[in-house]
């Protein structure tokens, strides 16, 4: 009987890479999920002193130290999830920025006085249960070992046209939809962050394959021009994508813009390494059903988190409910 988690007959993976881009992916996810508090508490603290706030373009809060700590967590945290790239496939990786989710969603309830009540836990468990499930059906073996490999993936007619369809409907949204609804509807500034965060995954897993090659081999991957061209164009995206972050963490519940961005996000990676790593290829039928059901699980749980965020009701209030309706059953 053939064993799932995407291995087919004759494919084995390094179970040390396996395990270290694991152990790195959940350190940032812990690292990214506690900048999210950092930085939104520096915002509340910069509001709440008169001065001009993020999502109306002001930059005050560049002067809290506070808000640099988080900007340092959060670089900890992209650092090792660098790092895990190059161990790791992205379709692996991403998903398990979930954690975060559940990071953020307790910081916030214990730090920003932000409640998160009973459903909202329970949609935080099912984002991680969901991940689990997709991690555990996902690619485990490398398509591309070599950053030379990879050189001439980039100049795939298709994931070329992917790049520009992304240009063209993040320039549409900027011009037509984030005057009009960026404050107002949390999906706009969120997905200006995801459609980058996609181009983002996609040039820092080159520059981390880079690295990992100079080290490991005697082929001086950094040196090749390409190599500084995909490091700067992932720096542009990366301070475009803090911005829209920034802009987005302003205005609304960190316990919402964390789980939203997360499936954003997500969708995007896995469908940008998906055209230009070609993880998918060896995947067996139950394997691409998993993931699917997985994907389907955190989904249901971020729309938990947004349809009943603002519901008071605790599991004592469940309790008390059915004790209520057994009671009026026995005077009956």
């Amino acid at each position: 009987m053939k064993s799932s988690s995407s291995l087919v007959e004759g494919q084995n993976y390094d179970t040390n890479s396996f395990l270290i881009g694991l152990c790195l992916s959940i350190s940032s996810s812990i690292f990214i999920g506690s900048s999210f508090i950092i930085k939104k508490f520096a915002l509340k603290r910069n509001s709440a002193s008169g001065n001009l706030r993020a999502s109306a373009g002001g930059f005050t809060y560049l002067k809290q130290w506070m808000w640099w700590l988080g900007l340092v967590t959060m670089g900890v945290g992209e650092g090792a999830n660098l790092l895990a790239y190059a161990f790791a496939p992205a379709a692996l990786v991403t998903p398990l920025g979930a954690l975060s989710v559940l990071v953020a969603a307790v910081l916030s309830s214990r730090f920003l006085d932000e409640k998160l009540n009973f459903v909202g836990k329970i949609g935080c468990f099912l984002c991680i249960i969901g991940s689990i499930i997709f991690v555990i059906h996902s690619p485990k073996s490398e398509e591309i070992q070599t950053f030379s490999e990879l050189l001439d993936k980039l100049s795939d007619f298709v994931f070329i046209s992917y790049v520009a369809t992304i240009f063209v409907i993040t320039f549409i949204i900027k011009i037509v939809f984030v005057p009009r609804f960026g404050n107002t509807n949390i999906s706009i500034y969120l997905f200006m962050c995801s459609t980058t965060g996609s181009l983002t995954v996609v040039f820092c897993k080159a520059v981390a394959l880079a690295i990992k090659e100079s080290i490991t081999t005697n082929v001086n991957s950094v040196f090749n021009h390409f190599f500084w061209l995909l490091f700067i164009t992932a720096v542009i995206c990366i301070m475009i994508q803090m911005n829209y972050l920034n802009k987005s963490l302003d205005i609304f519940n960190t316990s919402i813009v964390t789980p939203v961005y997360y499936v954003m996000f997500t969708v995007l990676v896995i469908i940008a390494s998906g055209i230009l790593f070609r993880e998918w290829e060896h995947m067996t039928g139950a394997d691409i059903l998993g993931c699917f059901c997985g994907f389907l699980v955190v989904i249901t749980a971020v729309f938990m988190l947004n349809i009943f965020k603002d519901v008071q009701i605790s599991f004592k209030d469940l309790n008390f409910n059915v004790r209520n309706r057994n009671t009026h059953i026995g005077k009956i």
